[in-house]
């Protein structure tokens, strides 16, 4: 044990406790992914989203949130799977993300929230060399939490404005 004076009264921390983080699990199709819960705002059933022409097929469309248009993104279309097909437990996150400084909110759709769970840095490995079925940038890293493993995401690259701008425009080319 180790005495931890920035607490008030002296206090005693065992020195055994780990750094963890807590994330958002969900899932897209049979996998199971988290992200982390500081950037989550808030969940909402899914519902009426304004489709948005000429977009690509990961962009869902738009939602006015309380006097906010939101772009929403599909996630699993993102990854380059097909589009999530909607069900009834099928609901759009609703998460800052941060790009050239400024906070920026969007709606990622997934198939169904889970939990929140704390996960331990040292339980975090970096993503694998090969075997995933998504672009390993899109991979913050992996945990294994009651012998299932997690797929922590990157929003920061898997929601990369700067390329999704790109992709936008390559499908309005064409």
């Amino acid at each position: 044990m180790k005495i931890d004076p920035t607490e008030g009264p002296i206090r005693r921390v065992d020195a055994q406790v780990e750094a963890s983080l807590q994330y958002l699990t969900f899932s897209l199709g049979e996998e199971v992914f988290a992200m982390d819960i500081r950037c989550v705002r808030e969940i909402i059933q899914y519902g009426a989203i304004t489709a948005v022409p000429l977009m690509p097929v990961f962009v869902r469309g738009v939602i006015n949130l309380r006097g906010t248009v939101l772009p929403v993104i599909d996630l699993q279309a993102r990854f380059g799977r097909n589009p999530s097909e909607i069900g009834s437990k099928t609901c759009v996150v609703i998460f800052d993300a941060v790009h050239d400084g400024e906070k920026v909110e969007y709606g990622l759709v997934v198939d169904a929230v889970s939990e929140v769970l704390d996960i331990a840095l040292s339980q975090i490995e970096p993503p694998p060399q090969f075997g995933t079925t998504i672009t390993r940038d899109f991979i913050h890293g992996m945990a294994k939490i009651n012998g299932v493993f997690i797929v922590i995401v990157d929003l920061q690259h898997a929601l990369d404005i700067a390329d999704m701008v790109q992709r936008i425009e390559l499908a309005q080319a064409h």
